[in-house]
């Protein structure tokens, strides 16, 4: 095999491979969520199915080199049909009812260890016909090879990220990865040719996976993943299958989930009808919608990481489309990250309100000392945070030390439990005494948060186990 084409093929299976591995995240977060966690398992995952590849390859490559190429040839026909059926494999593990951290480690093992291990299999093979076709420059072959690895994995990073999970999705993605791995099998000189029927029935398989495969979201980006559903009366939006917004299709009360109207209450008692509220975490952008609606004299302004999620409300929401439109002058929406939002604004709020999630989870970074100190520093008046937790859970009282730390009057109530054992925690800040509500969302009620330490930059929020 000449040089160059062993080269190549060293730097596209690595680029399918990283690809292959931020889709594994991505596609892992509707059913587990984002979070420290998930991603640590998917890539330790990942990486040990790369270590077993990478020393199972190289015992094939010492074999004759028929053998040894004939073997490349089965794994690669192989992996191109277990990558193709990743996201179809893990939505039967979940459907099956793997749940929690057990569940979302056994799923990640099952549905990307295999394609993994396949997918470095023949680089130790290519890396050795690469050293062989230069006699006398045997180092600097090795040092490209290495060099094509890293390159390679470099490119399917930025091209996972950048370009396929936002513009195509996961499903598709996955078949690339495959269409990519089969597509490798014409290149690969020597020795006996793979079986036709073999290669032919994996490319139909492909084809067939990203013809019919179910997409994991209606509406996808690089950040989201999101459903729209009407049931019950209501419109509702969910990121990663956690519900984010809901309005009634109706002539009801706009704010439908029970934890906007605790908020939307605590913003009627606790600012003035000229209020300047922040919200960091567009969701629905019901609760700045309910704001600037019903104060002529209100502003809001509103940060969402995802222009998607905007696009999705205005297609979906018609409530809050309408008062987008109808209120621009005093409804801003600003596609940022919300702590990157923290650190830059110069503006000034009389109030703030924390509801960023990242599936069923807060971001790590917008729950420290730190990222609540720029909030302080820009808020005049109360802070709201919602979280969603166990009761007293490690998250509530994380967040409330940061809130006891830095304001003198802290109150905490507590919706009701799911099966899951999680509820909204809502939490409320200020200078100065919250006068309690008359009324609070049915389930609701004060509840105690035991002191604990508070998260920080350095040692913040991992994620729900």
């Amino acid at each position: 095999m000449k040089f160059w084409r062993a080269i190549g093929l060293i730097l596209v299976l690595s680029a399918v491979g990283l690809t292959y591995e931020i889709a594994a995240g991505r596609v892992l977060a509707p059913y587990y969520g984002t979070s420290l966690l998930t991603w640590t398992t998917v890539i330790a995952v990942v990486l040990a199915g790369f270590s077993l590849g990478s020393a199972w390859g190289g015992v094939i490559a010492d074999r004759p080199r028929a053998a040894a190429l004939s073997a490349v040839r089965v794994a690669l026909i192989a992996t191109a049909v277990l990558m193709a059926l990743s996201p179809a494999l893990l939505g039967f593990l979940h459907g099956s009812g793997a749940r929690g951290t057990g569940g979302m480690v056994l799923s990640t093992l099952v549905a990307f260890f295999p394609a993994s291990v396949g997918i470095t299999l023949p680089s130790p093979l290519l890396t050795k016909l690469a050293i062989e076709a230069r006699p006398g420059r045997e180092g600097a072959s090795l040092g490209l090879a290495l060099a094509a690895g890293s390159a390679g994995a470099i490119g399917g990073a930025v091209l996972a990220g950048f370009v396929a999970l936002p513009l195509v999705g996961s499903v598709a993605t996955f078949a690339g990865c495959a269409a990519l791995t089969l597509g490798c099998l014409p290149v690969l000189r020597g020795g006996a040719a793979a079986p036709p029927v073999a290669v032919i029935g994996a490319a139909g398989f492909i084809g067939l996976s990203a013809l019919v495969g179910t997409p994991v979201c209606d509406h996808e980006s690089g950040l989201s993943c999101l459903h729209v559903e009407r049931r019950g009366g209501e419109v509702r939006l969910f990121s990663d299958r956690t519900l984010q917004a809901a309005e009634p299709l109706d002539e009801g009360d706009d704010l439908a989930i029970a934890y906007t109207r605790w908020i939307g209450d605590r913003l009627e008692q606790d600012t003035g009808a000229d209020a300047r509220v922040l919200f960091v975490g567009g969701g629905g952008y019901t609760l700045p919608s309910r704001l600037v609606s019903d104060r002529p004299a209100a502003r809001a302004t509103a940060v969402e990481i995802d222009p998607l999620v905007t696009a999705v409300v205005r297609a979906n929401l018609p409530r809050a489309a309408a008062v987008m439109d109808a209120a621009a002058d005093r409804f801003e929406i600003v596609h940022a990250d919300g702590r990157v939002f923290l650190n830059e604004s110069a503006g000034r709020f009389d109030a703030a309100v924390m509801d960023a999630f990242s599936s069923a989870s807060v971001p790590a970074h917008l729950v420290t000392v730190e990222a609540f100190e720029r909030v302080r520093a820009i808020t005049d008046g109360p802070v709201y945070v919602n979280l969603i937790d166990r009761a007293d859970g490690p998250l509530a009282r994380g967040v409330h030390a940061i809130l006891t730390e830095l304001w003198p009057h802290v109150v905490a109530v507590q919706g009701p439990v799911s099966l899951r054992g999680r509820a909204n925690v809502l939490l409320a800040a200020s200078d100065r005494p919250l006068a309690p509500l008359a009324t609070l969302p049915e389930g609701y009620a004060p509840t105690r948060i035991t002191p604990a330490r508070a998260f920080t930059d350095d040692r913040g929020w991992v994620g729900h186990r």
